[in-house]
This record gives C-alpha cells, structure tokens and sequence, in this order.
C-alpha cells in the first residue's frame, strides 16, 4: 500500500492528511495559529509559524497514521490563495508578516488605478478585478513600506510568493524557489493566456521579476524535502490552490462541471475547458490546473463572502443559536421563512456584484416572526447567493451545467442541500470524502507519482454520499428568488448612502 501526504494549509488553520491508494484519509491532524490585525482592515500572519504548525501537523498525521515513511509516495500541497510572504533568500527570514487575502489596506491603491483607466487592461490580462484581494498590490506595499525591502529586492536578496512557494522553500532547504500557475493565476500579474508572469504588468505594478518564483504546472516534480524533516526525502509532487484542489478533488474534470465549497464564505467554480474564459459580468476567469505537459484548464469562480458566518453571527452576536448544528431542525420547522430574507453583507458582497459599500440587511419583519424564520431564512441567504453566481456563469458560459458538486462544513446541513437543489432546479450532490480541497492535492500528487494510472481510474473513487434532487414548484422556487434579488438591491451601497 502507498500512501500520499497532502497539506491543507488554510487561513486559519493548518491541517495535513494521509490518503491511501482507495482515497480514504487513514489519518489527518489540524492545528490553528494566530490571526494578527494592526489596524482596521489589514489582516496578517506570521509565515513562520505557519511554518512550523504545518510542520507539526504533518508529523502528527503521519504518527496516527503509523505509516513508515517509506511508503509514502508523494506529498501534494494545497493553501489559501493571494497572502503574500517576501522573506530573505539567504537567511530564509520573513521581512515582515504576510499580508493575508483578507486584508484591503490597499484598497486606495486599487481606486487610484480604477480611476486612471487601468483596470479593463488588468482584467484582460489577468482575468481578475483590479481588488485588494489579490497578490500584485500587496507584494507592492511591502516593497514601498518595508525598510530596505525595494533595494534588496533589486540586488536579488529577497524571495516572495504566496503559501505554497514559502512552504516549498522551507520543506527543500532555500533548493526551490517556485509556484504553480493554479496560485499564480491569483497574483494579478501572471498572464492568463500564456501563463508566464506578465512583464507590462510587473512594470505597472514596479515590481521587480527576480523577486517571483518560477511558474510551474500543478502536478510536476518540484523537488524533495529535505531528509531532515521525515526521516526521508519525500517528492513534493504537486501544489494547488484551495478551491482549485477542491474542483480537482471533487472529480470535476469535464467542461461544465462545478462545485460548491460552503465554508465561512462559499466559492463556486465552473470547469470551462483549456482556453480561458472572459466573463461578461463580473466573475474572475482563473486557471483551475495544469498536469505535466497537458494542456492548462480554467474556470471561472464566484465569491461568496459570507455564508456560515452568518450562522456564527446569529450564535455569537444574536445568541438565537446555541449551535450551527441546530440550524437544520430549526428551518425545517417552519414551512417558509415566514416572508424574510437576510442579506448577510457584513463586509460588503462579493461576486457577482462587488459591492464593498452594501451592509447586512433582514427585511420582512412581523410581530409574527420568530428565530426559526430567521435561521431558516440565513440558510436560504446562502442558498440565493450561490444561484447568483451560477446564473452569472451559466449566462457566460457555452457549457451546460447538469449537477452542483457541494463541500465545505456547510455542506452536513441537509435542509440547506435541499433548497439550493429547489433553488437551481438541478440535483445538488454530496460526495462521500467531504475533504475535497485536500483530497484534489492527494489525487494530483498520486498521479503523478503513478499511484493511480488515470482519471477514469481515480473517478472510480469518488462517489456520492447523497443526491438531492429538486422538489420544490419552479413558479415557488422564482418568487422567493425574486424577492431575494430585490432585498440584495436595498443592501447595495448602503454605507455609501447612510448619514
């Protein structure tokens, strides 16, 4: 039997798994670090303890799994996308935190740009909106605003990159300096087309070239860990980004094929083929991987902020919830949602409108109302902003959507399931292995150490857990949607308009 290590190194929590040849995880660990918050809207980490927990975790999920590591064939690594870490190439040292996805102090920078015209030029090169989300304005604050930072660069003293470049660094010893162009693809300066960084935009964004790490496919050979750290070198065989792994893990291999991740916010990607993909509206053309000398494939992705945040919030803030786990019982007690709908903008919506100045909104209120409209009607909220985006894509797209592919926690709530399925109209289907994201860097590792031959014979292991089909009248399922659409509208831009 071999075995593949997979890392799953997330926001705010590093975890690692051990997956054997049926794709079972035999063995998994999970361990979380600090969340750092200087000021209002910048979020930060520190890459070396991210480091050194995603280290300890993969050496307590290789102790439960007491598997020698002799036969652990390969390790794949998947990660949060976009947080950027710049360290020292020759004391391998971080020069200041990373500057986490979550983090918008260079929003200004970002308005600055818009308002010169630039951004129409970026999307087309890169396929993503000109947004404080993304690498490329992050990677340029810290070269303005670090001590020393741009002349070091220029004299080639520095490395930067997202997650998975900084853990490639520390698991091969400073011997590898590389990305794949899964992770790439969400810097906002590699060139989606070509799929090599774009030198106009590393002029736009005053960033020097020798600073980035070499773009390679998603499934490759990128080196091998030092002896040191197991006890053997293992072949680092695969890098990804998170909910690319989750499209990959979730066997979503076909144009058309999408997949729903339902965590703190939910992201949705469409499988578009091996040519990217221009959204018309405002989604975010992505490459989704490239094996070996395949061809690349693409997706386009939808961002949903919120989704079990607002669960959280109605346990934390609200105290109408002792539990998530409750909110399935307590929906499911109410015919409908008793006419409310929440609009969980709590940091403004994402795709598809983008709005940063739009702000949480309940609507529909009687004396008639009771927590369990609410909570039902917080659930429906996740629900109506994943048909957002799948009718953007749909819209967008030449492919025809058949089936939605659902993980993430959310994804255990049943009652949930079953009004995104009446919502869509389409059957919406649980896998069985819930831990897609992990799973996608073991599938993409596994093949390409030979562990499993192909992609028929991997999809063999995927398997569902449990389909729900659409039960609801189409004409019931509209209305509801319809009065979602209009509450999404009082939202919008409401900070903007409030005295």
């Amino acid at each position: 039997m071999r075995y593949i290590l997979s890392i799953d190194q997330g926001t705010t929590s590093c975890r690692a798994f051990v997956f054997d040849e049926s794709g079972k995880a035999v063995a998994s660990a999970q361990r979380e670090f600090a969340q750092h918050y200087p000021q209002p809207g910048w979020v930060e980490h520190s890459a070396t303890e991210i480091f050194q927990t995603q280290y300890q975790v993969c050496c307590d999920a290789l102790a439960r799994a007491a598997v020698p590591s002799e036969q652990i064939a390969a390790l794949g690594i998947t990660n949060q996308r976009e947080t950027v870490v710049v360290w020292d190439r020759a004391t391998g040292e971080p020069i200041t935190n990373a500057i986490v996805w979550q983090c918008r102090r260079t929003a200004p920078l970002c308005e600055e740009w818009k308002q010169r015209g630039w951004e129409e030029d970026i999307r087309a090169r890169t396929g993503l909106l000109l947004d404080p989300y993304f690498s490329g304005t992050k990677l340029r604050w810290i070269l303005d605003n670090v001590p020393g930072a741009r002349r070091a660069a220029e004299r080639g003293e520095l490395a930067a990159g997202t997650i998975d470049s900084w853990l490639l660094w520390k698991l091969t010893g400073g011997a590898v300096h590389a990305t794949d162009v899964s992770n790439a693809s969400r810097t906002m300066l590699l060139n989606l087309d070509r799929g090599e960084w774009d030198t106009e935009l590393l002029r736009l964004f005053d960033i020097p070239q020798a600073l980035l790490p070499r773009v390679l496919p998603s499934a490759t050979c990128y080196g091998e860990t030092q002896e040191a750290w197991f006890g053997r070198r293992l072949p680092i065989l695969a890098l990804v980004g998170d909910q690319q792994a989750a499209l990959f893990g979730q066997a979503c291999w076909r144009p058309g094929m999408v997949k729903s991740t339902y965590g703190t916010g939910s992201f949705v990607l469409l499988h578009t083929g091996e040519k990217p993909l221009r959204g018309r509206g405002r989604l975010l053309s992505t490459v989704a991987w490239k094996r070996g000398e395949n061809p690349t494939e693409y997706a386009l992705e939808g961002s949903v902020f919120v989704a079990g945040a607002a669960l959280q919030w109605l346990r934390d803030g609200l105290g109408v919830l002792e539990s998530a786990d409750q909110s399935e019982a307590l929906a499911s007690s109410v015919a409908d949602s008793g006419g409310i709908y929440f609009v969980p903008a709590f940091v403004g919506l994402g795709a598809p409108h983008w709005d940063p100045s739009a702000r949480g909104l309940i609507v529909g209120v009687t004396r008639g109302t009771r927590r369990e409209h609410l909570v039902r009607a917080a659930l429906e909220a996740v629900a109506f902003q994943t048909q957002d985006l799948l009718t953007e894509m749909t819209a967008d797209s030449p492919v025809q959507v058949r089936e939605l592919r659902v993980d993430g926690g959310m994804a255990a709530n049943n009652f949930l399931l079953q009004f995104q399925a009446d919502c869509l109209g389409l059957p919406v289907i649980r896998p069985c292995q819930t831990e897609t994201t992990a799973l996608g860097a073991a599938f993409l590792a596994g093949l390409e150490a030979g562990v499993w031959r192909g992609l028929d014979e991997i999809e063999q292991l995927w398997s569902p857990d449990r389909v729900f089909e659409p039960a609801q009248n189409r004409a019931y399922a509209e209305t509801a949607y319809a009065g979602w659409k209009k509450a999404v509208q009082l939202a919008r831009s409401w900070s903007s308009q409030a005295c």
